[in-house]
Parts: structure tokens; C-alpha cells; sequence
């Protein structure tokens, strides 16, 4: 294993133990406050970048602002979703949920007339049973947490193909800072309207705060560039994909979280899902962390 696979398998890691710092943060902030101030930790985080990566790549500002814009709604829709939905269920379901996305892009992708491997939707079938088991309950029941958690999904899965587009055009750390600005302000903006966020609250969520803002971004996104310099995009997916088994251990290490048998069906079923869906991959972009 080379440094690079190191480095991806790091970053993994790091966002998927993200989600119990998104989990343990609300127990003195609302979902709202968490990501903005989340949200502009990130942005701070990312701005040494620029003296570190220097941008070699030629920008288009006008797809670099209403790109950013567009991006940074979607991610602001996807974790306000992530986000509130961890009040409902398992830091563990939110991972394998909020990885659907890597599915359901080449669903989304067909119909806008991209091309899709025959082994892709094998592996959406598999995922799609794993949702199923370990989604809905006794009598088509669903839990309130997890329908959140996967409406979040379809704004991943839009931010997904956003950067897939955007990303011909302007380069990546310029992107993450403007959608994550955008980000910020929205979130700002809802947290102020819905539950002004108290510096005591800040203060008592403060290690979640930045674990979710700092690491998972600034240090996660670094250690996803260094990573994928010298690993082929394929693999670099696979690698990233386990996130979500980073979110059901972590949720277990530190939140005493167990899953069900049919929960570790379904993640099971996932998993196998967006391997078989990642292998190998052509076009599918992992530039951008989703959590």
C-alpha cells in the first residue's frame, strides 16, 4: 500500500467519523447553527490552501461564482438534511444512507445522457435492496431520520453532477471555497431565522465544531488531493466509498450505537452495491467531501 492509498483511506476515516462529531455537536446546537458555524470553519480552512496548491488551471469566473452558487446550495440543502436527520437516527444509517449517492448518480446521469457501465446498475440494484433493508420497517414503515437522511441524498447527487460538470471548467479549491462561503451564508441566514445560536452553545460544541469543520474539510480535502495525485479514480472511489463503514464505527466506539441484523443486511448489501457500481469507473468525480 503506497502513501497515496494512505492518504485516501485517511481522508475516508475522517469523514466518516464525522458524522458522530455532527451528532455529538447537537447536544448543545441546533442543526442550523452547527452548520454555520461548521460551514465557515471550512471556508477558513481552505484559504492556506491557495498558498500551498498553487492554481495552475485557468478559471472561468463567471462559472466559478454561479457554479459556487449553485454548488453551495446543494451543499447546504444536503447537510441541513444530514444534519437534522442525526437527531432521528444512527450516526451509522446517516453514513450508508448519505452514500447512496454514489448510486444514484448514474441514475440521474442517464437521464441526462450520460453513459452508464452495465455493471453500474447491478451494483444499484444490490444498494437499492440495502436501503430497503435497512430503511423501512414493519409494515412499510420508514424512520424519520433515515426518509431525511435520503431526501439529502438526491442534493449529494446533484452536487455530484454539479462538480462533474464545473469541475471542466474551473479547478477544485477555488470551487470549495466559493459553494462553501455560499454555504455559510445560508445556513447563517437560517440559523439566525429559525435558532439563534448562542456563544455558550458554540463554545460547549466547540471539538465537534471543528473536527466537522476543519478536518473533514481543510485536512480531509488536502489529504484527498495529495491521494489521488498518484491512484487511479476508480479505486480512489472504492477507497472513499468506505466512509460509510467509518460512520457505523464510529457510532459504535463512541455513541455505544449497535445495528439490528437486518441493518448490518442492508448495510452489507450497500457496501457490496458501491463496489461492484465503483469498479472500475470512468467518470464519477470525488473531489468534494459530503460530510
Amino acid at each position: 500500500m503506497s502513501i497515496s492509498h494512505v492518504f485516501l483511506w485517511a481522508t475516508a476515516a475522517i469523514w466518516g467519523f464525522a458524522f458522530v462529531a455532527q451528532s455529538v455537536g447537537m447536544e448543545s446546537l441546533g442543526p442550523h447553527s452547527f452548520n454555520a458555524v461548521r460551514f465557515l470553519l471550512a471556508t477558513l480552512s481552505l484559504l492556506p490552501l491557495l498558498l500551498i496548491f498553487k492554481i495552475k488551471q485557468s478559471q472561468n469566473n463567471s462559472k466559478l461564482w454561479l457554479g459556487g452558487l449553485a454548488a453551495g446550495s446543494c451543499l447546504f440543502l444536503g447537510f441541513t438534511c444530514q444534519q437534522i436527520g442525526l437527531q432521528y437516527t444512527t450516526a451509522g444509517n446517516a453514513g450508508f444512507i448519505t452514500s447512496m449517492y454514489i448510486v444514484f448518480v448514474p441514475i440521474l446521469g442517464l437521464m441526462l445522457g450520460h453513459k452508464t457501465e452495465r455493471h453500474t446498475w447491478v451494483g444499484v440494484g444490490l444498494a437499492l435492496i440495502g436501503l430497503y433493508s435497512l430503511t423501512v420497517g414493519p409494515n412499510l414503515s420508514v424512520n424519520k431520520g433515515d426518509a431525511i437522511e435520503l431526501l439529502g441524498t438526491f442534493f449529494w447527487t446533484g452536487h455530484v453532477l454539479l462538480i462533474s460538470y464545473l469541475s471542466r471548467y474551473v479547478s477544485a479549491l477555488p470551487l470549495s471555497i466559493v459553494q462553501f462561503s455560499v454555504a455559510t451564508v445560508l445556513a447563517a441566514l437560517t440559523a439566525f431565522t429559525l435558532e439563534p445560536p448562542t456563544i455558550e452553545g458554540i463554545k460547549m460544541a466547540w471539538w465537534p465544531l471543528v473536527y466537522a469543520g476543519v478536518a473533514s474539510s481543510g485536512i480531509a480535502f488536502t489529504l484527498q488531493t495529495l491521494g489521488q495525485k498518484n491512484v487511479s479514480p476508480s479505486v480512489s472511489a472504492l477507497i472513499l466509498s468506505s466512509e460509510a463503514v467509518f460512520a457505523v464505527l464510529g457510532g459504535w466506539i463512541f455513541m455505544e450505537e449497535i445495528l439490528s441484523t437486518r441493518a448490518l443486511v442492508g448495510c452489507g448489501f450497500i457496501m457490496t452495491g458501491m463496489i461492484i457500481s465503483q469498479w472500475p469507473r470512468k467518470a464519477i468525480p470525488t473531489k468534494v467531501a459530503v460530510s
